[in-house]
């Protein structure tokens, strides 16, 4: 049986430059690395636009090479009203460089068939650099569910799309187990992974509280993970955890390490 590989994504240590995170990743026991090169400016989030800080993506080639550790993911190439998708560019090429597999997506209006002309043509952008789209459905995005996503991918039918599965929100959106076997097996190239409480909130705020600063560790909360999975072909997964109060009292480090500790912990004594 394959050895089942693990990424660690930014956004569970996103203050750590991108050089950082692979020397931490090294050193905590994963295969690969999900940056975030595409600058959103959002509240509190650093600025690591690769293609414009040489520095910082000379190093972080340097930290790949002496470590081992490799680029799976890019993120986050979203589709909005006003989405310019040459901005995105810069980042695919960069990125592509370092090896990287697939650009993260997702989708924040409301137009239907702007969004479906947009992540089409996202598609055919990243197939020039030889890399896959993956469509994420986040719970308080206008693409939320995962039947949603599966209209919208059937609509969009290019060779090098998919739908990436993220444990909180299938929960969160009340996406249905059964929903994943009306998937064709070749849309899924990666999982995120992380654990949530029951409650669901009924608020946008309550949501994004949870998704960006309070998220659990695999086995921790009700999300039924294992079922999920199980449903999954052999995929990487990819450990999306961000919680602000855990980084501050124990760091970085000893947080992106106990991620990877108890999802293998975790998922050794769920096996389907």
């Amino acid at each position: 049986m394959k050895k089942q590989e693990y990424s660690i994504a930014h956004l569970t240590a996103i203050k750590c430059p991108p050089p950082e995170l692979v020397y931490l990743a090294a050193m905590t026991g994963y295969d690969y690395v999900s940056l975030r090169p595409i600058y959103m400016g959002l509240p509190g989030e650093p600025n690591y636009d690769l293609a414009n800080l040489p520095e910082m993506l000379a190093d972080t080639k340097t930290a790949m090479k002496d470590t081992g550790v490799r680029l799976h993911d890019m993120e986050l190439a979203r589709i909005h009203d006003a989405t310019d998708l040459e901005k995105y560019k810069p980042a695919m090429e960069v990125c592509a460089e370092m090896g990287c597999k697939c650009v993260l997506s997702s989708v924040w209006t409301s137009d239907k068939g702007y969004y479906t002309d947009k992540f089409g043509e996202l598609c055919d952008l990243t197939a020039k650099f030889g890399m896959k789209v993956d469509l994420e459905f986040v719970t308080w995005a206008d693409v939320s569910t995962l039947q949603q996503a599966k209209e919208l991918l059937e609509a969009v039918n290019r060779p090098n799309m998919g739908v990436m599965i993220d444990t909180l929100h299938f929960y969160r959106s009340r996406v249905k187990l059964e929903e994943l076997d009306a998937i064709p097996r070749e849309w899924f190239h990666f999982a995120h992974l992380c654990d949530g409480p029951v409650e669901i909130p009924t608020d946008k705020e309550g949501l994004i509280h949870t998704g960006r600063d309070a998220r659990l560790y695999v086995g921790e909360g009700a999300i039924p993970i294992a079922d999920i999975l199980a449903r999954l072909p052999e995929v990487v997964y990819s450990i999306e955890l961000p919680h602000l109060e855990r980084v501050r009292r124990f760091g970085s480090p000893e947080h992106v390490r106990k991620c990877l500790e108890t999802a293998k912990t975790y998922l050794a004594a769920n096996k389907k």
